[in-house]
């Protein structure tokens, strides 16, 4: 769901809500451990401490297991990473976020309460680059009416839709919906602009709402949720009353430098003619 949407907004309420404090003596083991597996180019050892899949910022592809770690290793971690975290030291530049783990400076690395990374919340120019090509590629291959935007948020899909979210800029969300076997290269058969975030605490979830005359369509990202929880839900309503609730799978995800979560996505909402 592996990436950058949100940062300001979660390092806002992360704050706001949590203190963080230098790493305990245990913590600063793991990260004198991280540190010097990079100092050494320890990819294996690397790649063995791993929470996967590891996000990558939308829509370059996460990285989903050991072997593709240690093959875009040198994507990740270029020169200028490296030094980042070569010359960090773990008494000062490691700090214990509670339950979270611990995270490097602003938040570039984060290991968890065992010592596994769990996300990496930098681009390297190799990354930048490959990012804006496969940005670019995607504006090729959509419909002319919506084949521009700022940033692309996410494609979700539903028992009966592709949902596509997309940031025209400055948060204006714009959501556009297909039906199951309709291509995104297919004029969209709706288009909803101007939808607003709302994020719920500091757990990750939040929603994208997108009004349409007497309707709202209220859409869910779920990060924290039930044990049998979907991705991902929306509900349209018709003024207060609900009339539709689907879950969603998350098929891509943009994910923005984060702290804590390690994947937050944009949501979904669904075209529906009453």
């Amino acid at each position: 769901m592996k990436r950058s949407y949100l940062f300001v907004i979660l390092s806002i309420l992360i704050c706001n809500n949590v203190s963080a404090q230098e790493a305990s003596s245990e913590y600063q083991i793991f990260a004198k451990r991280f540190i010097e597996n990079i100092k050494d180019n320890k990819k294996e050892a690397l790649a063995d401490q791993v929470v996967y899949p590891l996000n990558r910022e939308y829509p370059i592809p996460d990285i989903i297991d050991k072997a593709d770690f240690i093959k875009r290793y040198d994507e990740v971690f270029d020169a200028n990473f490296k030094d980042e975290i070569i010359k960090s030291n773990p008494e000062k530049n490691w700090y214990d976020m509670g339950l979270r783990g611990i995270m490097l400076n602003k938040g570039s690395i984060w290991l968890d309460v065992d010592g596994r990374l769990t996300a990496v919340n930098y681009l390297s120019k190799f990354e930048i680059d490959l990012r804006k090509k496969l940005i670019a590629e995607q504006k090729n291959d959509l419909d002319a009416s919506i084949n521009y935007f700022q940033t692309p948020i996410c494609i979700l899909e539903t028992a009966k839709f592709i949902i596509r979210i997309d940031d025209l800029g400055k948060n204006n969300y714009r959501f556009a919906s297909w039906a199951i076997g309709k291509k995104m290269s297919e004029k969209p058969d709706m288009i909803l602009y101007k939808g607003k975030l709302i994020v719920e605490g500091i757990g990750g979830n939040h929603q994208y709402e997108f009004a349409n005359d007497k309707y709202t369509y209220e859409c869910a990202i779920i990060i924290l949720g039930e044990k049998n929880s979907p991705p991902a839900r929306f509900t349209i309503y018709q003024g207060s009353k609900k009339i539709l609730l689907q879950d969603a799978k998350i098929v891509s995800v943009y994910s923005v430098d984060m702290t804590f979560s390690r994947s937050f996505c944009c949501v979904i909402c669904v075209n529906f003619s009453f």
